[in-house]
């Protein structure tokens, strides 16, 4: 998987969202890579953040 670091995630330093982008996404804490990610299809993923844009 290709991670990065998600646009979303605030200039905190440490706390950060690493996402990996494609048919399903991935995404992981990056303090806690090791306990793994979770993994929707891109088009839940999309609804997500248009949901969240509009809080």
């Amino acid at each position: 998987m290709n991670w990065h670091k998600s646009s979303y995630s605030g200039g905190n330093g440490g706390d950060c969202v690493e996402v990996a982008e494609g048919p399903t996404t991935h995404v992981r804490d990056t303090q806690n890579r090791n306990l793994g990610h979770l993994s929707t299809e891109a088009s839940e993923w999309t609804a997500l953040l248009a949901a969240v844009r509009v809080k």
